[in-house]
């Protein structure tokens, strides 16, 4: 017999089962995520820290043995503690950087607060809106992701509890990058319409200064997970603006290579030279991941994605979305 193993499974609640465990001398706690209908993947734990249920969605932050502290929401990682500076380094500076001058910055989602960090070290920077859906996750994660204390108390963040798409329809200042840092498009997750056709065209880009860059984290991007979602949302974006760049980078907490969509109707002109200077220029503080030479190589991606993203046509509408594996509150309820 083996000792007890306690499973914590992804619709947020637990359960006890008999597994066997190395030395039988102890038992674990192990967060499990079903990542397809046959893969999952799961992680030993020292403690979970927090486990409910918001409005709107399923929350666990698990204190992970490997990975450190993990937000989890529906089932899906958001960002692990070890890892995440890779994560909000692509989605943050490669915008920020291949704008001419960014001084106001719209993250739609990004309770966290990690992006709101990275943005916040561009010296140009003097208004940062981040607009969260979910009270609940921005409570929580202000007071036990001690990374982002800083952010959260920073004059230029101004902090909105409140769907991105009202928020931005009833705005009538402009930005010169809106970020997407949204939970991955789920059924009956509370954020696929942020991923459509309409919403880029309608609401988003009309938010954009002349110059403006938008962004948006794009789902998986591995070799045989960039179907899921990833080539739809480059394809929708394309439709809707001139410029589109799709980029990559793997995360190991993420288990996969995780992807990034770029876009502005101005031409991204920028190489690793400038990139570097612009780092070394602009930015407060150390980088960890990200400098001129790996942006350009996470936008070289490997002959099967770029075939799937040239062929792709599939476009994002609120009738027709496609979705990540897993099922949000809505969808079980």
């Amino acid at each position: 017999m083996g000792e007890a193993v306690e499973i914590i499974y992804t619709n947020g609640f637990s359960k006890l089962c008999t597994q066997p465990t190395p030395n039988h001398d102890h038992s674990s706690s192990w967060y499990e995520e079903t990542i397809d209908d046959d893969l999952k993947w799961s992680f030993a734990l020292n403690s979970v820290l927090h486990k409910g249920t918001s409005e709107f969605q399923d929350i666990a932050l698990l204190d992970t043995k490997r990975f450190g502290k993990v937000l989890v929401i529906d089932g899906k990682m958001q960002s692990a503690e070890v890892d995440e500076f890779i994560y909000h380094e692509c989605l943050i500076h490669p915008a920020f950087l291949c704008h001419p001058l960014p001084r106001n910055a719209f993250i739609m989602g990004g309770g966290e607060g990690s992006a709101a960090r990275e943005a916040l070290k561009h010296k140009s920077i003097e208004k940062v809106v981040m607009c969260d859906i979910d009270q609940e996750v921005v409570n929580f994660c202000r007071a036990y992701l001690t990374v982002n204390q800083d952010a959260f108390c920073n004059k230029k963040l101004n902090l909105v509890i409140n769907d991105a798409k009202a928020e931005l329809e009833k705005r009538t200042d402009k930005f010169d990058i809106i970020i997407g840092d949204l939970a991955d498009p789920v059924e009956g997750g509370p954020c696929y319409q942020l991923y459509t056709k309409s919403f880029y065209e309608q609401i988003l880009k009309p938010k954009l200064n002349d110059n403006g860059i938008f962004v948006t984290q794009a789902g998986p991007a591995g070799i045989f997970t960039h179907k899921e979602v990833f080539s739809s949302i480059y394809n929708t974006i394309k439709q809707v603006f001139k410029y589109v760049v799709a980029y990559s980078a793997h995360v190991p907490s993420f288990a996969d290579t995780w992807g990034w969509v770029m876009a502005s109707d101005q031409p991204f002109s920028t190489d690793a030279e400038e990139i570097d200077r612009r780092i070394e220029e602009r930015i407060e503080g150390e980088l960890l991941y990200l400098n001129g030479a790996a942006f350009l190589s996470s936008a070289t991606l490997n002959k099967t994605v770029s075939l799937s993203l040239l062929t792709e046509t599939h476009v994002y509408t609120e009738d027709d979305a496609r979705f990540i594996p897993g099922h949000g509150l809505a969808y079980r309820n």
